[in-house]
């Protein structure tokens, strides 16, 4: 289903999300602080943040983009503009953005890591359009993948640590009653993403798979691509139905080729468009 549609110029791609407003498709190269666009003639355009990290980006409402970074959020006004940053969100040097998303009201989720690796130093943060920042999870890993159902009475997360997808159910807009959906047995769950019919699309590290979940948890379909660390999907394009998989090279002692390209392929059911950050 997957074929490589970029050279491999990440070296720990993340976070990739389809917008119009900066024409089509971006990521992240998290661990050179780089915003990646895919331009029209297949060419990449490299926007430094000015931080050491960036772990994710979304489009904002007013226009522009909203970027996580090292230990925070950066924001700029147009869609290739300076990014300026906010003020940090913590002050320990050990933890570092990891990824994040808009919830259906414009909020950004955004969660932590420790560059040490230690178990639980973490956490889930929810961000309001006014900047107002709330923990929504203590003690978490590795906060990566998050996204809603299409009627947004759940909510999908990976804290890759667990080695599970869990769910939340959506209760006046806040995370409610954590639960696991699905074990992911032998894997690493990073990303995700959910398509309009609810259908839950994972990329497992460390094996090279993408596995599409129903509603229900039966797993539907599985793909294998030919690196390991498949690292996060998207759903876009002009009618919601390309597939974008972004992929690392991280740590990997003997590189495949491929490591660090975008991968591309079609769904039948199409994506969510993504939600702007209200701020």
């Amino acid at each position: 289903m997957f074929e490589q549609i970029t050279e491999p110029a990440a070296y720990h791609g993340e976070g990739p999300c389809w917008s119009a407003s900066w024409g089509g498709l971006r990521w992240v190269d998290m661990l050179a602080g780089d915003l990646l666009t895919l331009l029209p003639d297949g060419s990449i355009h490299r926007l430094p943040t000015g931080s050491p990290v960036a772990a994710f980006v979304r489009p904002r409402a007013s226009g522009g983009f909203v970027v996580g970074l090292d230990r925070g959020l950066g924001m700029a006004d147009e869609p290739f503009g300076e990014v300026r940053h906010l003020p940090p969100m913590w002050d320990d040097a050990d933890l570092r953005m990891n990824e994040g998303a808009t919830d259906p009201w414009g909020n950004i989720y955004a969660g932590s890591m420790a560059y040490s690796r230690t178990p639980g130093a973490g956490s889930l943060f929810k961000v309001s359009p006014d900047l107002d920042v709330t923990t929504v999870l203590p003690s978490v890993s590795t906060s990566n993948g998050l996204d809603f159902s299409p009627d947004a009475h759940r909510a999908y997360y990976h804290d890759t640590a667990t080695r599970s997808t869990d769910v939340f159910d959506v209760v006046d807009q806040e995370l409610k009653n954590r639960r696991v959906f699905h074990e992911a047995v032998g894997t690493s769950p990073d990303g995700l993403t959910v398509d309009s019919a609810g259908n839950v699309w994972v990329a497992l590290n460390k094996v090279g798979k993408v596995r599409l979940y129903s509603p229900d948890a039966e797993i539907l379909s599985e793909w294998e691509l030919p690196v390991r660390l498949v690292t996060a999907i998207t759903l876009g394009g002009p009618d919601g139905r390309d597939v974008f998989v972004t992929t690392s090279r991280e740590n990997l002692a003997d590189p495949e080729p491929a490591a660090g390209a975008v991968f591309h392929g079609r769904a039948e059911v199409p994506g969510k468009p993504v939600v702007p950050f209200a701020g």
